[in-house]
């Protein structure tokens, strides 16, 4: 018996190599995408969220932010976006997180819509502009109660002890202002608006060949579409 012959054979099913769906989904062309990617993003949107409705799909506004910090090192996280209309697409977070700190060097983003239980992504290429507090104070109070107190006690991405350092933060701050009472906006939390210069909408297809219709915004506030290669 040969080493090669005590080499364990691939577990299909925890082998990333053999890992791998077929989509069966229908195509898009170009002739069906809206004239602005917005208005083709919120039909998409209204879709994945039919299928979380159905339980096909998990949080439908949850998406990936990347931004790069001032050596040029990436980073990426999932965010949930709260908001969309023709001005972009907006998140809210802490002014001193990680993302944050990194768009106030380098305002360009990217975002990833990860829609993969119906063989989708969109993926957004833009700029980045902090929203004003009106609009960030609307926002924040519509929140539940608990994640208003959450906003205040983690002073997101700094390094901690332990856990009790932030349920004890939370408890003095639940405390402090108990149910029903009014929870002040943080100076240092607010929300973020991504002007998008590119969207691309990607379906997937069978063997690998899918469809990429991508929208590049013009300097008159026009926009152009192509396809790329899969």
């Amino acid at each position: 018996m040969t080493d090669r012959d005590l080499t364990p054979k691939p577990d299909p099913a925890v082998d990333p190599a053999f890992m791998r769906e077929q989509y069966r989904a229908h195509g898009l062309d170009a002739e069906q995408l809206a004239a602005h990617p917005m208005d083709q993003f919120a039909h998409w949107f209204q879709d994945a969220a039919r299928a979380a409705v159905l339980g096909t799909l998990y949080e439908p506004n949850a998406m990936v932010v990347s931004t790069v910090d001032p050596t040029g090192r990436p980073s990426s996280r999932t965010v949930l976006m709260k908001g969309y209309d023709h001005d972009g697409f907006v998140f809210y977070t802490n002014y001193g997180s990680r993302k944050a700190r990194d768009l106030a060097g380098d305002p360009y983003i990217s975002l990833l819509f990860p829609w993969h239980p119906i063989a989708r992504q969109v993926i957004v290429c833009g700029v980045a502009r902090r929203t004003g507090r009106e609009e960030t104070a609307a926002y924040f109070r519509s929140r539940p109660h608990g994640s208003q107190l959450g906003a205040w006690a983690s002073a997101q991405s700094t390094v901690i002890g332990s856990r009790d350092v932030l349920d004890d933060a939370y408890a003095e701050l639940a405390a402090r202002y108990p149910e029903g009472a009014e929870v002040p906006v943080p100076e240092n939390w607010g929300g973020f608006r991504i002007a998008p210069e590119t969207v691309e909408f990607w379906q997937g297809r069978e063997n690998r060949l899918h469809d990429r219709l991508r929208y590049t915004a013009r300097p008159d506030g026009s926009w152009t579409t192509e396809r790329l290669s899969p």
